[in-house]
């Protein structure tokens, strides 16, 4: 079984890694020497995206494939060539495009789904509702099963509270009422998984955990976790935010997990961010 990532990155890179151990065979995208060598040293095997015979050969041959990279002014880059390899006769058994939360805009801390309207309230959200409804005609012109996962917020080991603590970057930035969803890395590769044994043509997922918080909150959390002094709270009207915090900020919702825990029989094994926050402290210290 092969799987092909176009734009492996943080999430992409740790699915590799848990299909490679259950002995799948893993391409991905590499758009320099650089990271084709740093793909390389992991067992992935790189490809140069401009290399048509290439990427064509790697995606026909795949079992899966992932599509990690964010759209551009564009569109989604990866269109170009999972399409051109469906139409030489490439048949993946999944397609996986990682899409955000962001569609749905600001809710206002109200509980959001699957078939609530799609409100994007930013250029970058905008950007990710028409690269979905793109993969999902894609799927239905060509036949291949394509599936859309909405993520909120990812952290894991590496990328989470503690690091931003330990270099001086966290913030407890507190809007009121403003509540979050988040996921943990394992999590998330947990429901890409779930998909690929389960693949329905056309299907939407939120996959996110079961306890949308307010960001102060994990920020806390973690600080005592770490036995400092958690940040000071800062009011959002005073925080003078970066244009990207601000966007992050400017939306609040809860987003379900329902349809992902029905249909693919996934449990997130972190349903909070507190059970996700010991177990990267607990793995540090192992």
């Amino acid at each position: 079984m092969r799987l092909f990532i176009f734009g492996p990155g943080y999430v992409g890179l740790f699915l590799a890694q848990r299909l490679a151990a259950a002995g799948w065979r893993v391409a991905a995208s590499a758009r320099s020497a650089a990271s084709a060598a740093d793909l390389a040293a992991q067992g992935i095997e790189p490809v140069d995206p401009a290399n048509a015979e290439a990427m064509d050969a790697a995606i026909a041959q795949a079992a899966a494939v992932l599509v990690a990279a964010p759209p551009d002014a564009r569109g989604c880059p990866g269109l170009e060539p999972v399409g051109r390899a469906l139409a030489g006769g490439g048949a993946p058994g999944w397609i996986g495009y990682l899409s955000s939360t962001g569609v749905y805009g600001d809710r206002g801390g109200r509980w959001v789904f699957e078939d609530s309207p799609l409100r994007a309230q930013s250029v970058v959200g905008a950007r990710r509702v028409a690269a979905e409804r793109s993969w999902l005609d894609l799927g239905c012109a060509s036949g291949a099963p394509v599936a859309v996962f909405r993520l909120p917020g990812i952290y894991g080991p590496g990328r989470s509270a503690f690091d931003r603590l330990r270099d001086g970057s966290a913030r407890r930035v507190v809007r009121p009422g403003q509540v979050f969803s988040r996921i943990h890395r394992d999590d998330l590769t947990a429901a890409l998984e779930a998909s690929i044994a389960r693949p329905r043509a056309g299907a939407i997922y939120n996959v996110c955990d079961d306890e949308p918080s307010p960001p102060q909150d994990v920020i806390a959390y973690a600080a005592g976790l770490l036995g400092v002094p958690p940040p000071p709270e800062v009011a959002f009207d005073a925080a003078a935010l970066a244009e990207a915090s601000q966007r992050f900020f400017a939306e609040s919702k809860r987003v379900s997990n329902a349809r992902a825990k029905a249909e693919l029989g996934w449990r997130p094994a972190y349903p909070s961010y507190r059970e996700g926050l010991r177990a990267i402290l607990d793995k540090e210290q192992a």
